[in-house]
């Protein structure tokens, strides 16, 4: 568990949650309060006792079960105390925790199917509770986006903000969306890795030297974009139900909050746009791994027409001079030219010229050209 406490340009981090429990919120700032999930389901009466000091009131009981529950799709809920986003990600890691030792990733994890760089997709849900200067959120086991955000959040703090090219978040929807936009991000890299497998793929598909025999593993390429659009459009309905809410709060009391209220709603509709994004390259990748099978058979169809008329023009050709073999193969005394010394030059001469003619007959008709490729 990494608890930090923002106010004004610094941050300060701890990990004793009694502690903050017993000595409150300070006057000015906020509170983050990150744990994994196993340590969330553990030390879930310590968290609620710590929620009641800080902020009087503790989380229901339905959603308590929403942040454990680790096949929850993206969905947005709320109270009149507090909200709840639970967003599934999209990143590289998956280490699932041990249940003696809450918080420590085990060192081997269960191996799935699938193409290697999809094996690596992570999908696990991250649960925010933001309340009005506390933020609770539950990471999956060896979290890299949270680690990754608390570092630049320190490195922020401890720097001066032009240096540093980041402001520290003005309170706990603010650094909500932060988190949430660092997970979107975070499927670019994984974007060009899966494009890059795709292009390989499409390659050899169309590659007449090859022989393409990676099925399974583009099927399973093919099940998994679709499960990464559904998860996609799970997130974009739940950050629109999220704007939709922030429509509804009560009208700031001081320019400085309106300040404030109309950035979080500039910052929520950056991240549906980038969520859309998203949304539309993986559809256009799940599109192209279709089209590349659908053009795989049709230049299948297409050699193989090329082959059947390069067998029917040679059949064409040696039909003639089959007669030809078979009418002085007949058990006949009378045939022209059997008896004559030049008959048989004249048999060889009659069926090449009529093999050459035939040739070049189906030559200008194209019968025998090469399909460009």
């Amino acid at each position: 568990m990494r608890i930090f406490h923002i106010q004004g340009g610094t941050v300060l981090e701890s990990a004793d949650l009694a502690a903050l429990a017993s000595v409150g919120l300070p006057a000015q700032g906020y509170v983050w309060v990150a744990c994994a999930r196993r340590e969330f389901e553990v030390q879930q009466s310590q968290i609620q006792s710590a929620l009641q000091a800080l902020c009087s009131l503790q989380l229901v009981d339905l959603h308590i079960s929403d942040l454990l529950n680790n096949q929850l799709p993206s969905h947005y809920d709320y109270t009149s105390q507090y909200d709840v986003l639970v967003f599934r990600r999209l990143a590289a890691g998956n280490r699932p925790t041990d249940f003696e030792n809450p918080g420590v990733p085990l060192t081997t994890a269960p191996t799935r199917g699938g193409p290697p760089i999809l094996r690596r997709i992570d999908t696990s849900p991250v649960g925010f509770a933001v309340f009005d200067r506390v933020l609770l959120t539950v990471h999956p086991t060896d979290c890299a986006v949270r680690d990754a955000y608390a570092t630049k959040l320190l490195q922020a703090a401890h720097a001066d903000s032009r240096t540093a090219g980041v402001r520290l978040p003005s309170g706990p929807a603010d650094m909500m969306l932060r988190i949430v936009n660092q997970m979107v991000d975070g499927f670019l890299e994984l974007r060009r890795e899966l494009t890059h497998q795709l292009d390989h793929w499409q390659s050899e598909l169309l590659n007449p030297r090859t022989r393409f025999n990676n099925w399974g593993a583009l099927l399973d390429a093919r099940l998994s974009l679709h499960h990464l659009d559904e998860i996609c459009e799970d997130q974009r309905a739940a950050l629109q139900d999220w704007i939709e809410a922030i429509k509804t709060w009560p009208d700031a009391d001081t320019p400085t909050e309106q300040r404030e209220r109309d950035l979080l709603h500039v910052r929520s509709r950056d991240v549906l746009e980038h969520i859309e994004r998203v949304v539309h390259h993986v559809r256009r990748m799940e599109q192209s791994a279709e089209t590349a099978v659908q053009m795989h058979f049709s230049v299948q169809g297409s050699r193989t027409n090329d082959i059947m008329r390069t067998l029917t023009v040679l059949t064409a050709i040696f039909l003639p001079l089959n007669l030809i073999t078979g009418f002085f193969g007949m058990n006949f005394d009378a045939l022209p030219l059997i008896h004559q010394q030049t008959g048989l030059l004249w048999a060889i001469g009659t069926m090449v010229t009529i093999a050459l003619v035939l040739v070049t007959v189906f030559w200008r008709k194209r019968y025998l050209a090469r399909t460009p490729r």
